[in-house]
């Protein structure tokens, strides 16, 4: 407990608090379609190929709005930049709770749930923006165990939709977002680790540099997978193993609260073991029980078992490359958060797509889990080979923060990264 309270005061503790909030929160609404995905196929009818539309357009759309909000954020400070953003989740929601009566409008509502998906990157730099590199990875997993929003979606949204319409739970959503917004205003402080007079060439750089791309990739595993899946899990318990709606939710609440809560174990391991040490037994992990997940489908307990494993391998993964970040643009975090959370997320969205076309076309769902599977090895062995040139320039050997810089130790340049 004593080095947890060491901890909080080498940073902002408010601001750090203030973060999770509003990251739990804009998770919790991202992901509404998904956690109410029974109540709404059956008011309208989907197939599983518009199932696994409906259910991925939200996480397409949150991914695509990432950048330029963390761009907006380089610019106006992270603080407004949630403000603004938490506002217009509120707008969003009452446009489903007066709205949505049809198929085309529910797409429609998919690309507004994606407003709150662009929280992440912002929410991460801003509530580690105070502590220093050592803590950086702690800190982050901190603010991203708000991914626990997705449990608090699947166990409560399920219980209001069936007592007062999956619509109603928008209006409920778009009341309760006024707690994170002043909790914001009244706790947190702007960090001081950002470059004002950096222009949007440097903001950007990351997008021309490979390190950012193998990020995204690994991302689009970790993150993707995760929020692909907690998406997916009410319509697989709900139509695999014909539980009840709410049963749904409260299986796929197991498996997303142990991702979302590991998550910070994986931000404070890595910054012991290492990032990359620890993503090699992630991505190792998540391939494994993919497979078996998908090898399991006879067994309501067995799977169960299988992917709150998985959860947690994912959970761990997350933590651990969101430690590698700040300590490779240390200026632009905020940034090359939200570019390789936005490119990251996209992976998420192919998760139920991939999903709804295997059982639409095959019969089962396996050739999905397989193909997100042989992905994660593919990312792997990239990540093996590209690992040699970071610990020789911005991190120690296994992914580790260097504990005495120096100028050559300085993250990789343009020219040198390409």
């Amino acid at each position: 407990m004593s080095t947890f309270k060491t901890f909080l005061r080498t940073g902002h503790a408010p601001t750090l608090f203030a973060s999770f909030l509003y990251f739990t929160f804009s998770c919790c609404i991202w992901v509404l379609n998904g956690a109410m995905a029974p109540f709404i196929s059956e008011s309208f009818q989907l197939t599983p190929a518009q199932k696994g539309l409906m259910l991925s357009i939200p996480i397409f759309a949150g991914a695509l709005m990432r950048f330029p909000l963390g761009v907006l954020a380089q610019y106006i400070g992270r603080k407004k930049a949630t403000l603004v953003e938490m506002g217009l989740i509120a707008v969003a929601l009452m446009f489903g709770f007066f709205s949505v009566h049809t198929f085309n409008d529910l797409l429609a509502m998919g690309v507004l749930l994606g407003i709150a998906g662009a929280s992440f990157g912002v929410a991460l730099s801003l509530g580690s923006g105070s502590f220093p590199a050592r803590h950086k990875g702690l800190a982050m997993g901190l603010v991203g165990a708000g991914n626990v929003g997705t449990a608090l979606s699947v166990l409560v949204a399920p219980p209001l939709a069936q007592a007062f319409g999956w619509q109603s739970v928008y209006g409920f959503a778009a009341a309760a977002i006024a707690l994170p917004m002043v909790v914001m205003i009244v706790f947190a402080e702007e960090p001081s680790d950002r470059d004002p007079h950096a222009g949007l060439r440097e903001h950007v750089a990351c997008l021309f540099e490979k390190d950012g791309w193998a990020f995204s990739l690994i991302y689009a595993v970790t993150f993707g997978g995760f929020i692909g899946l907690a998406t997916f899990l009410p319509t697989y318990y709900f139509d695999q193993f014909h539980v009840s709606k709410v049963q749904a939710g409260q299986l796929t609440m197991l498996a997303a609260f142990m991702g979302a809560s590991v998550r910070i174990f994986g931000g404070w391991i890595s910054d012991r073991w290492g990032g990359i040490n620890t993503l090699t037994a992630v991505l190792v992990g998540v391939a494994a029980t993919l497979v078996l997940c998908g090898l399991s489908s006879a067994s309501l307990a067995l799977t169960t078992l299988l992917f709150i494993a998985c959860f947690a391998a994912l959970g761990a993964g997350n933590g651990a490359l969101f430690q590698l970040v700040p300590l490779r643009w240390p200026l632009s975090t905020a940034v090359a958060g939200s570019m390789i959370g936005e490119i990251g997320a996209l992976g998420g969205g192919l998760v139920p797509n991939a999903m709804g076309l295997s059982k639409q076309y095959t019969g089962t769902y396996l050739w999905g889990f397989v193909l997100f599977a042989t992905l994660a090895l593919l990312v792997l062995v990239m990540m093996r080979r590209m690992q040699i040139r970071w610990t020789r320039t911005w991190a120690e050997r296994g992914g580790r923060a260097r504990t005495a810089p120096s100028p050559t130790d300085a993250p990789v340049s343009l020219a040198r990264a390409r």
